[in-house]
């Protein structure tokens, strides 16, 4: 963030010795020391609550995606009963043709067609 080397320390000391004075230059540094331990105190604490926020944010997230899987799994399961009651179905109307009266209905039903060419 910021670079600091070791002269432009020893600059800003002496440039606040001469303008405060030897006797207030050690308060003045306890007091910058003091406020800017509180500055990086709140800077801590504010990414704490950003890093939380987009925490919560991903989990939000996953959960939704989590949800959205789910709905996804009704729709294959309604659509694989949906296709076992069909395949059902189409099993007991093939059974139902299949039986000795549905094949007399349909051979008689043959020899009542007017329609029908017969072969001279």
């Amino acid at each position: 963030m910021f670079d600091f080397g070791f002269w432009e320390i020893v600059m800003v000391l002496l440039v606040g010795l001469i303008v405060v004075g030897p006797e207030r230059l050690p308060g003045l540094a306890r007091t910058v020391g003091l406020w800017l331990g509180k500055v990086k105190r709140f800077v801590r604490d504010a990414k704490s609550e950003i890093d939380k926020e987009l925490a919560s944010e991903e989990l939000k997230n996953a959960l939704d995606k989590q949800n959205a899987m789910d709905d996804v799994y009704e729709i294959i399961e309604e659509t694989k009963r949906t296709a076992g009651e069909v395949k059902q179905s189409l099993n007991n109307g093939i059974e139902s043709n299949n039986t000795p009266q549905a094949d007399k209905t349909i051979s008689t039903n043959r020899d009542e067609n007017p329609n029908r060419k017969t072969a001279s």
